[in-house]
């Protein structure tokens, strides 16, 4: 399921991302529909944006990568990124962990979003992702869809966590 994005560009938004270990499938699973793919990664630490920027400075043709030391829960103060992203991404989401700082990078994120465009988690256990669903919809958006991810690997030493245990997709009302 993704978004339909226009013949010439797909905008991607990869919000709290660290070092952005997922954005050689973001950009292949997304980039594939569109002439030119911009992936915008953020998170406030400066080291694994670094890490991040190195990694992926060279994308395929057509695809091209930013990666910026901001502050997602302040993306409407964030001018260099542009107004409109066809879908935000969130791998391993901590909402048990400063739900107010999460319920703002979700709202953020929605405001963002364009008119067709989704909002995507991962979690890494039930409980959090519970929370997070309900935080997500409490601002309005639509549930499209959420499902387990029954093979994903577990975490031995975090009892009941696993990496991306869950995924879900949301769109604006």
């Amino acid at each position: 399921m993704s978004p339909e994005p226009s013949q010439e560009s797909f905008r991607l938004l990869n919000l709290a991302c660290g070092r952005a270990d997922e954005t050689g499938v973001l950009a292949d699973v997304f980039g594939q529909q569109a002439d030119h793919l911009e992936l915008t990664g953020i998170d406030v630490r400066g080291r694994e944006i670094s890490v991040a920027a190195d990694r992926w400075k060279q994308l395929s043709p057509g695809k091209s990568a930013e990666f910026l030391v901001q502050d997602a829960s302040k993306l409407s103060d964030i001018r260099e990124i542009g107004e409109s992203f066809d879908l935000a991404f969130m791998r391993h989401q901590n909402f048990w962990n400063g739900d107010s700082t999460w319920t703002k990078i979700y709202d953020q994120a929605l405001h963002r979003l364009s008119e067709e465009g989704l909002l995507v988690i991962t979690s890494y256990f039930d409980r959090e992702h519970r929370l997070a669903l309900d935080a997500i919809q409490g601002l309005g958006a639509e549930l499209v869809c959420t499902q387990r991810h029954n093979a994903s690997r577990v975490l031995t030493d975090a009892p009941g966590k696993s990496v991306d245990r869950h995924i879900a997709v949301f769109k604006k009302r």
